[in-house]
């Protein structure tokens, strides 16, 4: 039997997240916690503070973390890995036997390590901006966010690429000497709160970094583009 552990407020927080990426996920043993979306669009991935004794694979993750917080209490909680077959869940006074699923049913991303073919366009969004993108497209009912260069500026923008009498909203996020555009579904930009470093490739991969780096994510850009060096 291992030792208890607690969950950090943060790593809850980055579970949480993932668990609206891939509502299963297959945890490895250490202290980075990794995602996919069933689509293979979207991978996630982040360094915790945790350090996990042994692998685990958890199928409905939003109901286990709706048992740590409601049930149990977050900073209660204290997690005891049992065999690698079940976790107790104990506050000192109520405890959860929770056991684990079958890591063959789950879409774990791949072990090694995914990163960008190239790096073509690079900016910074802070979460106020991406907050105001989502209220915005919320509003207007818009559901593409595209990253626009135009020889000088970076735009960020929602709108509608399927009519051209679309509303949109946006602003500049930087400074370029390309003529670009790339294209996202608002639905697969699934961060978690922070400012984000932004790498676009024109290979159609994008990498989000949260400021210190500990959180990435890896989200796939619609097949159309343009891109002019």
């Amino acid at each position: 039997m291992h030792a208890a552990m607690k969950l950090s407020k943060t790593t809850f927080d980055i579970l949480d997240n993932f668990s609206g990426i891939n509502q299963s996920i297959h945890v490895k043993s250490g202290n980075k916690l990794r995602t996919i979306s069933v689509m293979k669009n979207i991978l996630a991935e982040a360094d915790v503070d945790e350090d996990f004794s042994s692998d685990f694979a958890i199928y409905d993750l939003s109901q286990f973390l709706s048992l740590v917080r409601v049930v149990h209490g977050i900073e209660d909680s204290e997690l005891k890995f049992n065999n690698e077959k079940f976790v107790t869940i104990s506050d000192g006074r109520n405890k959860t036997n929770y056991f684990f699923a079958d890591p063959s049913v789950i879409v774990s991303p791949p072990d090694k390590n995914l990163s960008l073919p190239t790096e073509d366009v690079s900016f910074r969004i802070t979460q106020q901006q991406l907050t105001k993108l989502r209220q915005s497209a919320a509003i207007l009912n818009l559901p593409d966010l595209s990253i626009v260069g135009d020889g000088q500026k970076v735009v960020v923008k929602i709108h509608d690429r399927k009519t051209d009498s679309s509303n949109d909203f946006g602003f500049p996020v930087g400074e370029t000497d390309k003529k670009f555009s790339f294209n996202f579904k608002l639905e697969n930009i699934k961060l978690i709160s922070g400012d984000y470093d932004v790498i676009i490739s024109r290979k159609l991969l994008s990498k989000w970094s949260t400021s210190s780096g500990s959180i990435r994510y890896y989200i796939a850009l619609e097949p159309d583009f343009e891109f002019e060096e």
